[in-house]
């Protein structure tokens, strides 16, 4: 089978034996991946950690992902040689997860814990553009605690799990008002109104009183220097939620002059300890698939050999929606 492994600062085809599920595990025939700005992150990460070791650097390394597709194999469960998961999941199923292993590859192992079946209603690559950024952007949403009527604002407005929460801020938030913020308002405006949102800003009118009333809410996926600015853009007991892996700092005192607050989301967290909360958000993104009233876009659907030039969709801010890897 073929797959891609990050090498040198280099994403590379490489041809390799299938992989054999192991306890827990199934081996899933990839039908769509699903790029992320995290794992993207993570590999420059661990470059730049084994940048003084020469062999650590040319070590090949998986590189993670979104995937969905059929099962073509199931392993053992956990302590019981020869049996099924407990889970019920069997060859011949759809499921989408995240697979924290060699997903940019014609077959992926995916732990049971983290897939999720896909309904009849769903293809392949609308469960990758749909499930993984719409569980972050729902659940951040729920984390800042909406009331109908409110103002939301949404940075990284145009990405995988941002053009969602521009949706579902009013779908399942009930704001009066969305505002998308975005690196190049011109170029993404557009499809962002068609989503619905009432204006798009650009990074450098976020918290201008000038620019756009203040929020009630901010979701941000950006992080680092947008943090600031983002929560000027907040009113008074406005609340931040940061789900972005891009760190960054806040200022104590703004939060305390404005009554401000700020909170971290991951959603990784809320599947281990609330994992009932993380099923009703499943339905609920599903229903709103099913009903046509939440839409996943897909930016880009790339062969695995151009899985670098994903990466630089990406990297440039250029994709509007999701971007996908097609075996």
């Amino acid at each position: 089978m073929r797959r891609v492994r990050h090498t040198s600062g280099t994403l590379t085809l490489q041809e390799v034996p299938r992989p054999v599920p192991g306890p827990g595990e199934l081996l899933i025939r990839t039908e769509a991946i699903g790029v992320t700005l995290p794992a993207i992150r993570n590999l420059r990460t661990a470059g730049a950690a084994s940048h003084t070791d020469a062999e650590a650097r040319t070590e090949p390394q998986p590189v993670s992902g979104e995937v969905a597709g059929t099962i073509e194999a199931v392993g053992p469960a956990a302590g019981t040689p020869g049996s099924r998961p407990e889970e019920g999941l069997a060859p011949g199923d759809r499921v989408t997860g995240l697979c924290f292993g060699d997903a940019y590859a014609e077959f992926a192992l995916l732990h049971t814990s983290m897939a999720t079946p896909v309904p009849a209603h769903a293809t392949a690559r609308e469960a990758v553009a749909l499930l993984r950024g719409g569980l972050v952007a729902i659940g951040a949403l729920e984390a800042a605690g909406p009331r109908p009527g409110e103002t939301a604002l949404i940075t990284a407005a145009a990405g995988g799990a941002g053009h969602l929460a521009v949706q579902l801020a009013r779908l399942h938030g009930g704001a009066a008002r969305v505002v998308a913020a975005v690196s190049d308002p011109g170029a993404k405006g557009a499809f962002l109104r068609d989503l619905g949102a009432d204006a798009v800003i650009g990074y450098d009118d976020l918290g201008r009183p000038d620019a756009t009333e203040p929020a009630d809410y901010v979701l941000d996926a950006v992080g680092g220097e947008l943090l600031t600015p983002a929560v000027r853009a907040l009113a008074d007991h406005g609340r931040l939620i940061a789900y972005s892996s891009g760190g960054g700092t806040v200022d104590a005192h703004q939060l305390l002059i404005g009554a401000k607050s700020v909170t971290g989301f991951q959603i990784g967290r809320t599947a281990r300890d609330q994992p009932d909360r993380y099923a009703a958000w499943c339905r609920e993104l599903w229903r709103l698939h099913a009903a046509g009233t939440l839409r996943a876009a897909v930016a880009a659907a790339l062969p695995l050999e151009r899985a670098a030039e994903a990466h630089d969709l990406i990297q440039r801010r250029a994709n509007l929606g999701k971007v996908l890897l097609i075996p």
